[in-house]
Formats: C-alpha cells, sequence, structure tokens
C-alpha cells in the first residue's frame, strides 16, 4: 500500500523480482519522478532492508504552511475590524464571480462542449450620484475635499477642506453645511442628522466657534468632523462650503461607519495653517 500522509508524487514505488527465475532481466515498473523506490525480494528469500524515504518535500512544505500563516491585516480598516471584532471570529465575505452564474455555466475545455451556453453576468448601470470633478476648479471657484477618517475608542473623525481654487477672494464665516450622507447605491441615509458644534457627540473635542476670515486664491480652511462608531456606511457626502449655497457629493475615501442612526457633528471652518 502506498505510504499514507507522503504526497503523491514522492510515494515509493514498489518493485518485484522476476516470477521465474533465469529471465535475463526484470523489467522496470515506470519511476515517478524524484519517488525512491522499495525493493521487494523473492518469496523465501532474506528480507533487505527497505530504502529510506526522502523527507526534502517537508522544509518547502512546512515554509509555505509559515508564510500562508503570517499575513494579517493593518491600516484603518483592521483597526475598525478590530473595535467591531476583538476576538476576530467573523469570517471575511466571499469575493462573488462576475463570470457564470453556477458550476454548470463554467468554460469549458477547447474542443468540448455541454450544449448549454456560457452565461456573461454584465454589472448593473451604476446608481452612484454624480460628484464633483476630480481634478482642476470647479466653475463656483470653491474646491471641498475629505481626508482619511482617524479612529479611536469608538469616535470618528474626518477633515474636510475648502480651498479657494478661483482668482476672486472668498469670505467664510461659520460651518460648512452639510446636507445628506449616502449609501453605496447613492440613498440617503436618513438617520444620520447634522448639528453644528460637537456638543452632541461623545468625547468629540470641543467646537473652537466661527470666525470671519478671507480666502485668498490658492488659501484653503479646514472644518472637521465627528460622530461614534455604527454599522451602516456612509460612501458619498453631500456638503455646501456654507449654508445656502448649492451643495456638492464627495466620494469618500474611507466609508462613514455612521448609520443607520448617529449624530454627525462638524466645527466651525478656520484658516489652514
Amino acid at each position: 500500500m502506498p505510504s499514507a500522509g507522503l504526497p503523491c508524487h514522492d510515494r515509493p514505488v514498489i518493485a518485484t523480482s522476476p516470477k521465474r527465475a533465469g529471465a535475463a532481466a526484470a523489467a522496470e515498473l515506470p519511476r515517478r519522478s524524484g519517488a525512491p523506490a522499495v525493493a521487494v525480494p523473492p518469496r523465501g528469500g532474506r528480507t533487505r532492508p527497505a530504502v529510506g524515504l526522502r523527507a526534502k518535500w517537508i522544509r518547502p512544505v512546512v515554509l509555505a504552511c509559515l508564510i500562508s500563516t503570517a499575513t494579517g491585516g493593518c491600516g484603518l480598516s483592521a483597526e475598525i475590524d478590530r473595535e467591531r471584532d476583538p476576538g476576530q471570529t467573523s469570517a471575511p465575505d466571499p469575493v462573488p464571480s462576475v463570470v457564470g452564474t453556477d458550476a454548470s455555466h463554467a468554460p469549458h475545455a477547447a474542443g468540448t462542449s455541454t450544449g448549454d451556453p456560457l452565461v456573461i453576468v454584465v454589472p448593473g448601470s451604476s446608481k452612484a450620484p454624480p460628484l464633483q470633478q476630480d481634478r482642476g476648479c470647479p466653475p463656483s471657484g470653491l474646491r471641498l475635499d475629505t481626508g482619511l477618517v482617524d479612529a479611536a475608542m469608538g469616535l470618528r473623525a474626518v477633515t474636510l477642506t475648502l480651498t479657494d481654487c478661483g482668482k476672486r477672494p472668498y469670505k467664510v464665516n461659520g460651518y460648512p453645511a452639510i446636507a445628506q450622507v449616502l449609501d453605496e447605491e447613492g440613498a440617503p441615509i436618513t438617520g444620520v442628522h447634522s448639528v453644528l458644534g460637537t456638543d452632541k457627540v461623545p468625547m468629540a473635542p470641543a467646537d473652537p466657534g466661527p470666525e470671519p476670515f478671507t480666502l485668498n486664491p490658492g488659501d484653503s480652511a479646514h472644518a472637521a468632523l465627528y460622530w461614534r462608531m455604527a454599522a451602516q456606511h456612509g460612501v458619498y457626502l453631500r456638503v455646501a462650503p456654507q449654508k445656502g449655497q448649492d451643495a456638492v457629493t464627495l466620494r469618500l475615501p474611507d466609508y462613514l461607519d455612521i448609520g443607520p442612526e448617529n449624530t454627525l457633528g462638524t466645527t466651525a471652518w478656520t484658516p489652514a495653517s
């Protein structure tokens, strides 16, 4: 019997002596690449020691196992995952395939056919809302951008930047106007309410309050958004530079784990130092 626990390509091949005495030579059995042979003597003969099995294949197998167990996540996503699941008990979501709907529609080898047509699932049109242009200066002469999310002890924060990219000065006095937080499909997360200041967001830093100032072309101002960790992801943010102005839609570089119900606090605009 093949030795248990050995890979197929390293299992020994058993060679026997010819049945009839006086044969010129025994026909060699085909030997798999790198596999040792164990000689079995004729009946009645003395038993010879079996050739020791080589174990060189063990090292690369063990090394591969160590490499596979040494990988791990890091960064903001890993921090958020650890807060939600300290024991790391949840399994990752499977990655969906866009080719075929089940095993019966898998591609076949060349020259074969099952009679069923190959089905390719094409994603539908995106429902994402129109976004502020990625580069350059919008027609308003003002550009809004967001940074990455900072996470600590359930508190979340993200920086909002307002840049005067036009040719005229812009007067600032107050807060950014948060219109809506949208999910991946572009639908509003209706349970999220924005407030001026940070008093209603536990553990958030104090709001410095509004002070009037002027942005000259090329200058920027900062404001901060604060909320507490929740379950539903906000992917888009609709925001205006100040109340009464047109809002633009930004796709956030990090999702906001803010819904389905939450409070989003904002600090006042301050000149960038």
